[in-house]
């Protein structure tokens, strides 16, 4: 009788034969054909392109924030609006330092996950929202701050719906990048940096009726951007309008209605100027 031992051994054996063989059958079976792809197969579909941006991701520095913020005089009350808000710096700098309210927009989605988790880290997830949007389409009239470091070209497309849309007094800054012909109210350089600061004007042009010491003159304004001159008919004569310049609602120019040169400072409510001192005698009603 063998011994257990030996029948081990021989069991063993079997078995290691057994896998050799099965191994060596599967690796002369021949491979499935790759399938061929479909005549309208396209490989793009399944890779997602970059988004396509107006303005390159480029920081701000932190030093350049706070003065943007500062030159706007932000306010708690504030809504900040930051048209490619990237890492959301910005907003978040607005909201900690002035306990100001806004939105940031970017065409990124990776900039704007990542602005929405700085927010949280900064503890103002609360007072500001990111959003992936096209700037072009991103509501701007109820902004009281608008903050930009985009391109000349995509700030000079944005300038008619500035002026348009947004409320008089409110203050646009730029970082780098003026708005062409309209002339910045305020500008700093910070290192290699340049700040610009606009002040949305008042559309005053047009004609108005004037009334200074009980007598009615017909006021003609021409505007451009926040400069101001024009005419008044004083008696058969024209005087000129001078110097003049509108900032936010605010309204003045110079005129010698025949008494000397007279400084006329107002401010629209409405369709009216009204005289920011009143012991000032005048008033000026748009004439349709």
């Amino acid at each position: 009788m063998k011994s257990r031992p030996f029948l081990r051994a021989v069991l063993l054996g079997g078995g290691l034969m057994l896998l050799v063989l099965l191994g060596w059958h599967f690796l002369r079976r021949p491979a499935p054909p790759v399938p061929a792809p479909a005549n309208d197969f396209n490989p793009a579909q399944f890779v997602k392109a970059p988004p396509r941006l107006d303005a390159p991701q480029v920081a701000t520095d932190m030093e350049v924030v706070d003065i943007m913020l500062g030159m706007a005089r932000v306010r708690p009350d504030d809504r900040v609006v930051d048209l490619g808000s990237g890492d959301g710096r910005i907003l978040i700098a607005a909201a900690r330092s002035y306990g100001a309210h806004g939105i940031g927009v970017d065409i990124d989605p990776a900039r704007v996950r990542e602005s929405i988790e700085n927010a949280r880290a900064a503890g103002v997830a609360s007072f500001i929202t990111f959003r992936r949007q096209d700037l072009f389409q991103t509501p701007i009239g109820d902004a009281d701050v608008l903050t930009l470091y985009l391109l000349p070209e995509i700030n000079l497309r944005l300038r008619p719906r500035i002026l348009a849309e947004m409320r008089p007094g409110t203050r646009v800054v730029s970082h780098d990048f003026d708005m062409g012909d309209w002339h910045w109210d305020q500008r700093r350089h910070v290192g290699t940096a340049t700040i610009y600061l606009w002040i949305v004007p008042a559309r005053v042009q047009g004609r108005w009726t004037l009334t200074s010491d009980g007598q009615a003159f017909a006021l003609d304004l021409q505007q451009q951007y926040q400069a101001l001159n024009g005419s008044i008919a004083v008696g058969d004569r024209q005087v000129r309008a001078e110097q003049g310049r509108v900032t936010g609602n605010l309204v003045r120019f110079i005129a010698d209605l025949g008494q000397g040169r007279q400084t006329f400072e107002g401010r629209l409510e409405g369709n009216t100027i009204v005289p920011t001192n009143s012991s000032a005698p005048w008033r000026a009603v748009r004439a349709g």
